[in-house]
């Protein structure tokens, strides 16, 4: 692989603006490449100079001796212009053939490599503050950790400090010496809570080599005082806990009440639930930080790599020596300088392994690491597999009907009301898989970072090989059934176990809903219980804190209210209905009519109530127009149900007046909030200044489809309810399946907007909430 194809899928998406322009300054070299051939009249030379030019890129250069390197053609320079520091390189060879291109090349290189140590000298400066914030916070929870175990302790007998920012991990105590071996505390537990003497150690090894590379010259002395800045004298940490308030977010139904209650931060109460959330919720923030702090030195080494391939390919077209001083000052700058990213990574590590690991550096490694989903190539295998068995049972089942006549026969009209509702379920929930697969795959080539956005764990989330392969054994599984319950229904051997025959759908019901819930780790077992839990919180929608996955699968539901029905309908057929005899009274029951209604209003009203919880989180006034336009969908679905039961003519104005605001404001929504789209003076007139996708006519594209699949759903009201070639099932089943596409077409633009957003505000973390609050200034004075 090329290095720039390499260097763009080893970028954090949501930083992609931040790195250097490796691709930019390739443009540049090839100018210089260009101002450095002969210059040729004919058509000849010009190819020559092409084929020139393709071979100094690709290293393919038909020379046998490589001609002599020019001595330095460049001196840098470190200019300080206040309190920010800029990094200059003067090339004093502008006179040469090319030379004004050199210089060009030069001042860009500068440009971005001034970027790239802004961008990183902000984030180690943030993670310096949130490293601050976490010894804090680490402190608090030793002292909570002491006074849960020995409920008798005082307040003034035990001063420990954990110093994740400081120069050296401290401890004070009443000693003779002070050494943190002769520390010793009373009623110590498994979870020690004196520093180890391994970590002194450590951290003085790295001041040693910090200061060894100062005196080399490598790092300037300015670049370690951001970390010794950061050092203060703290309160001991038992001190701090009169102080402490318990960090009661309303994030779950039981929190939320209790906020509503209380409506202030609780203080501590000292008991073993108390700790154990706390140290939930502080190892999740230190698992984070610590994936931030490696993030960033990936960062560093990256962009330094970049800039040590684009001085080399300067050189080989150009026969100069330049790297050597440049990526000297690249050495003494920040980015090259990474003993502060280094010192705080050595600290999260000893300070996790010792209190969250029992000491057990790999187990709490393995924690701290990023895991790396592995692709299996069984997956993919039996994607393809149960694909084909897939297409040779659909092409049998329309063998069966043509050969026998199915549709022709006088059970023609019995089998599509009551048994193709039964198993077109199972139809929408496979498509809508393979839509999601498609969407997955589109995500990962355009790099759209869904699973940051999903907030899926590192190496638990599906790939779209993994969904393809969930969809196609779903459709094996239905496809059998439907082909052995019409050859059971035929065969005159079977034909008299009714019972058995008719029970086929809910035994496939029965069967999925078994594998969903089976608790057993197969099947992807964490991903199917990251679902269930999405569920419960959609079910619970008001009382939970509205996250990105949240709204996006209730989102999804939207489009499968038809599936919503169906299920209403396995329970009526199965529970009240004949369904021995093939028949069923559903239409004729108010309480099914009731519920026909209900159940496709949830999706729609789980919506609303998302946008009431984040309307009181955010304060943010979208948030009630995208709340009335779920509303107004409400309305409009109880108009057209009314339509549909009663057939009168008010009915059916008020149900086409309702589904024409509905379909309006939700056509307008998808596409101007949703997606960003049709910004008349952006950089791409009607779309928006940022797009991932190169060929703009998709969008537009997508904009129509989306329309026109919007107004797909307004058949009923129209008056399209049968037509002479087509079942009203059938119809009311292809009218799904029109949105549940249109709902696959929204998913990708709507993360890809997301995306952008994020990358405007490299946003590449999710806020973890801290377990404690407290006030500065109330523990200065306590």
């Amino acid at each position: 692989m090329k290095f720039g194809k390499e260097f763009l899928s080893q970028m954090v998406p949501e930083w992609q603006e931040a790195y250097l322009d490796y691709n930019n300054l390739k443009a540049v070299l090839a100018e210089v490449s260009l101002s450095k051939q002969p210059k040729a009249s004919d058509a000849s030379g010009k190819l020559k100079r092409k084929v020139s030019l393709y071979r100094a890129f690709s290293g393919l250069t038909g020379r046998r001796h490589s001609p002599r390197m020019q001595d330095d053609a460049i001196i840098t320079n470190i200019v300080q212009n206040g309190s920010e520091e800029s990094y200059q390189s003067m090339f004093f060879m502008s006179s040469d053939q090319g030379g004004e291109n050199e210089v060009v090349f030069f001042r860009r290189l500068d440009y971005e490599f001034n970027k790239v140590v802004r961008f990183y000298k902000k984030k180690v400066g943030e993670l310096i503050v949130e490293a601050e914030e976490l010894s804090k916070q680490m402190d608090i929870l030793i002292a909570l950790k002491i006074k849960v175990e020995n409920p008798d302790v005082a307040f003034e007998d035990v001063n420990e400090h954990v110093d994740l920012a400081g120069s050296v991990a401290t401890s004070t105590c009443n000693s003779i010496n002070g050494r943190v071996s002769d520390c010793i505390f009373e009623g110590r537990s498994h979870l020690e809570i004196t520093q180890e003497v391994e970590g002194e150690d450590d951290a003085a090894s790295v001041d040693e080599d910090m200061e060894a590379k100062e005196a080399k010259g490598h790092c300037r002395k300015g670049s370690r005082g951001s970390i010794q800045a950061t050092q203060e004298l703290r309160p001991a940490p038992l001190d701090f806990l009169p102080h402490v308030r318990i960090n009661i977010s309303p994030e779950t139904p039981a929190s939320t009440i209790k906020y509503m209650v209380a409506r202030s931060k609780a203080r501590l109460s000292y008991n073993k639930t108390e700790l154990r959330k706390s140290e939930e919720l502080m190892t999740r923030a230190l698992i984070q930080f610590y994936q931030k702090l490696q993030v960033l030195k990936g960062y560093s080494f990256l962009n330094t790599l970049a800039i040590s391939k684009i001085l080399k390919k300067y050189e080989k077209i150009t026969s100069r020596k330049v790297s050597k001083v440049y990526l000297d000052m690249v050495d003494k700058s920040p980015l090259g300088c990474t003993i502060e990213l280094t010192r705080l990574i050595e600290r999260v590590e000893a300070a996790f392994i010792k209190h969250f690991a029992n000491g057990n550096r790999r187990r709490g490694m393995d924690i701290l690491r990023r895991k790396i989903r592995r692709e299996r190539h069984g997956i993919t295998f039996f994607s393809g597999f149960f694909f084909g068995c897939a297409l040779a049972l659909i092409v049998a089942i329309v063998l069966v009907i043509h050969l026998r006549d199915i549709f022709e026969s006088e059970g023609r009209n019995q089998y599509m009301n009551n048994i193709f509702p039964l198993y077109s379920f199972f139809g929408f929930i496979i498509l809508h898989l393979m839509i999601y697969s498609a969407n997955i795959y589109f995500w990962r080539r355009y790099r759209v970072n869904y699973t940051f956005m999903f907030g899926l764990k590192q190496g638990t989330e599906l790939g779209h090989r993994e969904v393809f392969f969930l969809s196609s054994g779903l459709a094996v599984l239905t496809l059998a059934c439907v082909l052995s319950h019409l050859d059971m229904e035929i065969d005159p051997e079977t034909k008299s176990y009714e019972a058995l025959t008719e029970s086929i759908p809910l035994a496939l019901l029965t069967a999925v809903l078994l594998i969903i819930f089976c608790p057993f780790n197969i099947i992807f077992r964490s991903s199917r219980f990251f679902l269930i839990r999405s569920a419960f919180r959609l079910v619970c929608a008001p009382f939970y804190k509205v996250t990105m996955e949240d709204f996006f699968l209730a989102d999804q539901l939207t489009s499968q209210v038809q599936a919503f029905r169906s299920l209403e309908f396995y329970i009526c057929y199965y529970g009240w209905g004949d369904f021995i005899r093939r028949t069923n009274s559903c239409s004729q029951s108010k309480i099914f009519e009731a519920f026909y209604f209900v159940v496709a209003t949830i999706p729609y009203w789980i919506r609303t109530l998302q946008c009431i919880r984040r309307l009181i989180e955010d304060k943010d006034v979208k948030h009630v127009f995208n709340g009335l336009k779920y509303f107004s969908t409400i309305v409009a679905i109880a108009m057209r149900t009314s339509n549909d039961l009663n057939m009168g003519l008010t009915w059916r104005t008020l149900a086409l007046v309702s589904s024409v605001v509905a379909t309006i404001s939700g056509t307008y929504w998808d596409i101007v909030c949703d997606w960003g789209l049709l910004r008349r003076n952006s950089k791409n007139p009607w779309l928006r200044d940022k797009l991932l996708i190169s060929n703009k006519s998709v969008y537009f594209a997508a904009i129509v489809l989306n329309v026109l699949l919007r107004l797909a759903w307004m058949q009923s009201v129209l008056g399209f309810r049968e037509a002479p070639f087509i079942h009203r099932q059938a119809l009311i089943a292809i009218v799904a399946v029109l949105e549940i596409i249109r709902r696959g077409i929204w998913n990708f633009f709507r993360l890809e907007n997301e995306h952008l957003n994020n990358v405007g505000k490299y946003r590449a973390f999710n806020s973890v909430p801290l377990p404690f609050n407290y006030d500065n200034e109330e523990m200065r004075t306590g």
